[in-house]
Order: structure tokens, then sequence, then C-alpha cells
């Protein structure tokens, strides 16, 4: 696969590009953040099945050749996740997804690394030892022990929500978007009776009825296999 390839109409160009797979974890949690947006983009399939990720082009764009890289008209390129997100918020949203208050902004900043570091583990987990795994060679011990050590995150997270709309308040934020895509995997992707967490339930019930979630985190992530 080429850089070099013609990305479409003049129109196009004017758009940040976005390079990355659809279903990719990251991805998925740009993608959705850019939609609450409203920022017009053109995404490049990247990665996984698509390659490129050693592309000495693409290198020069992001030195690491992770996903998702967010390219802006002039050709700066930004990449992780966090900056990511923290960027595009600050540009487009300041005061609103990316809040203004210095306090209210470390509040949702904080729940974003939180939950990018302590829920993802069951998401890795999920993906190498069940999902990409033909049914006989799946290891459900594995899976189920990864329940068990992710619970008490949700605990956490769980408790925190207790009289709140949103993880960082009353109003969506940066906050919300890490938790929030890897809450739809844990939701969907748990085998059996989940624990219950009806603070978390009922949050994730609101980001449900948002277009930008359903568009870019529920009609992308790939669907359980049992």
């Amino acid at each position: 696969m080429s850089l070099t390839t013609p990305i479409g109409l003049d129109w196009e160009d004017k758009m940040i590009k976005v390079w990355g797979r659809h279903d990719g974890s990251n991805v998925i949690k740009a993608m959705w953040c850019i939609g609450e947006l409203g920022i017009p983009y053109k995404r490049i399939d990247w990665g996984g099945k698509f390659g490129g990720n050693d592309d000495p082009e693409y290198r020069v764009k992001n030195p690491n050749g992770r996903l998702p890289t967010i390219e802006e008209e002039d050709g700066w390129c930004v990449w992780e996740l966090g900056a990511v997100i923290r960027y595009l918020a600050a540009k487009h949203d300041f005061g609103g997804l990316y809040p203004s208050d210095l306090r209210e902004r470390a509040d949702a900043e904080r729940w974003m690394d939180w939950s990018s570091l302590n829920l993802a583990p069951f998401n890795v987990v999920y993906l190498d030892y069940h999902f990409r795994l033909q049914e006989s060679e799946r290891d459900i011990k594995t899976v189920e022990a990864a329940i068990k050590k992710t619970t008490p995150w949700f605990d956490i997270l769980d408790k925190h929500l207790a009289g709140r709309d949103f993880v960082a308040g009353n109003r969506l934020t940066i906050g919300d978007i890490p938790a929030g895509v890897l809450t739809h995997r844990w939701m969907t992707w748990t085998p059996g009776e989940r624990p219950s967490h009806p603070n978390v339930d009922a949050w994730y019930a609101r980001l449900c009825e948002r277009p930008a979630y359903i568009e870019h985190v529920i009609e992308k992530t790939n669907k359980p296999k049992r």
C-alpha cells in the first residue's frame, strides 16, 4: 500500500485525514470524538489486514507505526490517542468537550487516562484469547480471569457515576470517550452474566442515545463471538 495513492476529490483534501481501520479500538475512540465535534474527515483504512504500519512514508507521519494518526490539511500530524483527543477537543470545542475550567478539565483528563489504563486489559484478553481464535482454541478461563480482574475497576466507575450523568459531571467531556468505548465492549463482549453496575448501566444507556456513539462505537465495534 502506498501513501501516494490518490485520496479523492479536491474538497476531500480540506478534511482531516484519519489513518486507521474502522474497527481498531483507539481508532473508534478518535472517530467518536470526531463525530461529536462534527469535524469533516477522510478515514483511510490502515493497519491490521490492510497493513501499512511499517510503510516508511507512514513512519514519517507516526514514528511508532501505530494507529490512529490524525493528519491536518497542511500535513501536520498528531498521534497517541490521549494527545489526539485532547488536541481535537481543545481546537474544536474548547469549553465544551474540552473543559475550560482547569479543575473540571483535570477531572475529565484523569478519568480519560484512568479508563485507558484500567479498563483496556479486558479488551486485549478477549481479542487474544477468544475473538481471534477458533472455538476449539478459545481459553474461557483466561477470559473469566480478566473479567474478575476488571470488575473492581467497574466498581470504582459505578460508585463515581452515582449522581452524575457523565464521567466528569452533567455533560459529555473527553473523560467519557475512552471509558465509553471500552464499556461498550465490556457490555457486549462479556460472556455470561455481567456483574451488576446500575450507574454504569444508566450512563451507558445515555451514551447509546447519542448519534455519534451509535455511528462510530456501536456500529463499528466487532460483534462478539459466542
